[in-house]
């Protein structure tokens, strides 16, 4: 049947960012459709949360805080991951952002700081979990942003760093062909900690929902769906492709109150 093409039964997965919205959501859904799953994340206690969920959809989590910045952390990850399991057969990779931030403003350290932060990270796991990706051929999943390909002010940081994450992608797609598949998913406005200022504000959260053609703000699991796709044999002809899951926004509709230069 084709629904039999969407679970990933015994496969072992790593999704960073784990502890809470998109990244929780994912490592549910992940072993709701049959993976184990190894969580990280800073916050130990949001961790064991989501490995509690993941222990009642009958699999293995293993938990592992860690502030992935830190030298030799991703690799430390990939290891113990594969340890734990077995195998490694699926890398989603949600590690990233940056605050909003005026032009001037901008320094460079910022924009380093946003590329390492998103890109440099995500290049570190994967690299590190190669060789077990390559064993039995395997997934990886990078999560970008609308604002990789709309432009916003503010988000200069944030913006290049995720254009970057998609390019990245599709690159990283030819290099590891066949055996590996890397695809992205460009998500829009969700609702997650990162947007409780636009949650909490009336006219910020109607402004944001009036700019999406589907009138609405995504929930985690809209992202974590996408990712279960993308991983699962259901997209096994499909490598190299940001996936956009954005509610169809084509331009960003929110004032951060940032001067105005011109």
């Amino acid at each position: 049947m084709i629904l039999d093409r969407f679970q990933i039964t015994g496969a072992a997965a790593v999704v960073t960012g784990a502890g809470r919205g998109i990244g929780a959501a994912t490592a549910i859904a992940l072993a709701q459709a049959g993976a184990d799953v190894a969580l990280c994340a800073r916050t130990e206690d949001q961790l064991r949360a989501v490995a509690d969920q993941v222990a009642k959809a009958g699999r293995r989590a293993l938990v592992v805080p860690a502030d992935l910045s830190a030298p030799g952390a991703a690799e430390e990850l990939a290891a113990r991951a594969a340890d734990a399991f077995g195998r490694l057969d699926v890398v989603v990779n949600n590690v990233g952002g940056a605050l909003p931030r005026a032009f001037a403003d901008t320094r460079r350290k910022h924009l380093e700081n946003a590329f390492q932060f998103n890109v440099g990270i995500m290049h570190e796991l994967t690299r590190a979990a190669l060789p077990h990706l390559l064993a039995n051929g395997g997934a990886v999943v990078n999560i970008s942003s609308a604002m990789g390909r709309l432009a916003g002010r503010g988000y200069l940081a944030y913006g290049t760093a995720k254009a970057a994450v998609a390019h990245y992608t599709r690159l990283a797609a030819l290099d590891l062909a066949p055996r590996v598949r890397v695809n992205a998913v460009a998500v829009g406005s969700v609702a997650t900690s990162a947007l409780d200022l636009v949650m909490n504000d009336d006219g910020l959260r109607t402004s944001m929902e009036q700019a999406t053609p589907l009138k609405r703000i995504g929930e985690p699991e809209d992202v974590a769906a996408a990712v279960l796709y993308l991983v699962s044999p259901a997209a096994r002809y499909v490598t190299g492709t940001v996936l956009e899951v954005d509610g169809g926004i084509e331009r960003p509709n929110l004032d951060l109150g940032l001067p105005d230069l011109t």
